[in-house]
């Protein structure tokens, strides 16, 4: 018997947060072939799409994909996205939520969609990058900018959250 994976039930899980706690879900999905979704919208192979209840018609979540109809400039469209393909889910007025590495490919008894009409197929996708770290200075090393100084004169702090777009911060 194969392992059920946790990922669409922590999908369904922080949706359910989401909302109950007055937040706007948001979905990040790595897109290939396996994905539905108006091509004109994806960015760098990835897109980001609002599943809150006023947003989507349809949703459902289940453990192999999540498919709703959704509109995009007016005109509604099918989206399906395969689980595997979902690379964070969060709430966008604060950014909490869960990222995941996407698993492109898919399962290979997965059915796929039946697209109204088919997007234009992406080039495969080869092996997924990896993380390395990167060397830090010296403090007494640091390059100086072009008007001479170290750096922006911020106090140290760090940037303000409120107002602007949330980021999601990734935890390992």
């Amino acid at each position: 018997m194969s392992e059920i994976s946790t990922k669409p039930y922590m999908l369904r899980a922080i949706y359910e947060w989401c909302t109950d706690s007055g937040y706007t879900p948001y979905l990040a999905v790595k897109v290939d072939a396996a994905t539905t979704v108006p091509m004109e919208y994806v960015k760098k192979g990835e897109i980001v799409l609002n599943i809150s209840f006023g947003a989507t018609s349809g949703l459902k979540m289940d453990n192999d994909s999540i498919r709703f109809h959704a509109r995009f400039g007016g005109v509604s469209r099918e989206i399906y996205v395969p689980v595997n393909n979902v690379m964070a889910i969060y709430a966008n007025e604060n950014g909490q939520g869960m990222a995941f590495e996407p698993q492109l490919g898919g399962r290979d008894d997965a059915p796929a969609p039946a697209p109204a009409s088919a997007p234009a197929p992406l080039a495969p996708v080869s092996s997924a990058p990896t993380l390395a770290p990167v060397p830090t200075p010296a403090p007494q090393a640091r390059p100086a900018d072009a008007d001479g100084e170290d750096g922006p004169d911020d106090g140290g702090d760090p940037p303000k959250k409120g107002g602007g777009r949330p980021t999601l911060t990734r935890i390992k």
